[in-house]
């Protein structure tokens, strides 16, 4: 069997990750030149060439897009069209989510699984009123396009069509203010909910927008076609709320939010259930429902979920107790000195001034108020098992 595509992490923002490919040899989205003209410092990321950061600097546009608005090129992140009136049906195959009974108009995240259960990618899903002559609208992470689209393909490619969408480019408005700049150039986009969406006109340009994000706030995510890209972010730019943020910053905000990065959080060696995403398989899906398993690594799965003690590990969240920043690969130990787990996303959080993290431990170890220690430099740090999200989410839900 072919074995399933590996994606390198999406976090490539330290140094080690961020000089393998050389500069000429990088990808370029289509505000590439409006980064630079806003003096963006620009880093290897998922084979492109993006902005990690501003003038302002990282801790400022965290706080401004946690205030206010901030708009990210995700130009990187790969789109796709999958059409037909199996469609649904045929997604349904590889992921372990209810797709089927998603109406139109509504959007979704879901797993793209291997057949040991394994996480090839994370991705969200929209029905454009697939049954009826439209689609299913998805977006995958930025490093791992390439091996998620020849997946699907080869899997589902002959049950539907299976349409990549190279032209477009995507941008992320996030923040309590996204809401404000965005209805003054597309009326009727505050009627929106979290996680649905639709087709405006914004400054002139044909974009498909959804109420979602990455930051844990209020946010729409836009798809838009590159040649009409930096018409787009200029005029969002040009709102008195709105301010260009970089990887940086969007890496703090996401972790504060509690929400996975793909390379880090999951990839392939973790199942769903041990990154404690429960919460995104639907009772549909699971033992008893109306279609029980029928996806990759099923059977291992809803094991791990009638039984959890058949786990090795568990993702949780950590608090350090000491005001000392817990990066990722740091190791961690119960108090008696045991290895128990790893951290896979750690910092100091700007929001709560604290350091914070997420990684996987022993399941005994994972119950909130759990203390650990991470070796930091060789000396023991102490955490606690947390709830996540650190940062109260804000979605806007009407």
């Amino acid at each position: 069997m072919d074995p399933e595509p590996v994606c390198p992490p999406e976090n490539a923002l330290s140094d080690s990750s961020t000089s393998s490919a050389a500069p000429e040899t990088l990808l370029k989205t289509p505000l590439h030149a409006l980064h630079v003209e806003l003096g963006a410092r620009m880093v290897p990321f998922a084979g492109y060439s993006m902005p990690v950061q501003y003038p302002a600097g990282l801790m400022a546009e965290h706080h401004h897009t946690r205030q206010a608005a901030g708009l990210f090129d995700v130009s990187h992140m790969g789109q796709l069209r999958l059409v037909g009136a199996d469609a649904a049906a045929a997604l349904e195959s590889l992921i372990p989510v209810d797709v089927l009974d998603l109406p139109a108009g509504k959007q979704r995240y879901g797993l793209l699984l291997n057949d040991e259960g394994g996480i090839i990618d994370d991705l969200m899903f929209f029905n454009r009123d697939y049954a009826n002559g439209g689609d299913l609208f998805v977006i995958v992470n930025g490093a791992c396009k390439v091996g998620d689209i020849a997946h699907i393909q080869a899997k589902i490619g002959a049950r539907c069509q299976v349409i990549p969408m190279p032209e477009m480019a995507l941008l992320a408005l996030q923040g309590p203010q996204a809401v404000t700049a965005l209805q003054r150039l597309a009326p009727g986009v505050e009627k929106l909910v979290f996680m649905t969406g639709g087709r405006f006109t914004v400054a002139g340009c044909d974009c498909f927008l959804t109420r979602s994000g990455y930051t844990g706030e209020d946010g729409f995510e836009i798809s838009v076609h590159g040649s009409q890209a930096e018409t787009l972010a200029r005029a969002l730019l040009a709102q008195p709320e709105v301010k260009p943020i970089g990887l940086g910053a969007r890496n703090s905000l996401r972790l504060e939010a509690g929400l996975c990065l793909y390379g880090n959080d999951i990839d392939t060696t973790t199942t769903p259930v041990e990154a404690s995403l429960n919460w995104a398989l639907q009772k549909v899906r699971r033992t008893g429902g109306a279609r029980a398993g029928g996806f990759p690594g099923a059977d291992k799965i809803l094991a791990q979920l009638a039984d959890p003690a058949t786990l090795a590990r568990k993702r949780v969240g950590l608090v350090a107790l000491e005001r000392v920043p817990v990066r990722d690969h740091t190791e961690l130990q119960s108090t008696d000195g045991t290895k128990i787990g790893e951290v896979t996303s750690g910092l100091l959080g700007p929001t709560i001034n604290q350091p914070v993290a997420m990684g996987y431990v022993k399941p005994e170890f994972a119950a909130l108020g759990t203390r650990v220690n991470a070796i930091v430099r060789g000396k023991a740090v102490p955490m606690e098992v947390a709830a996540m999200p650190f940062v109260p989410n804000r979605y806007y839900r009407g």
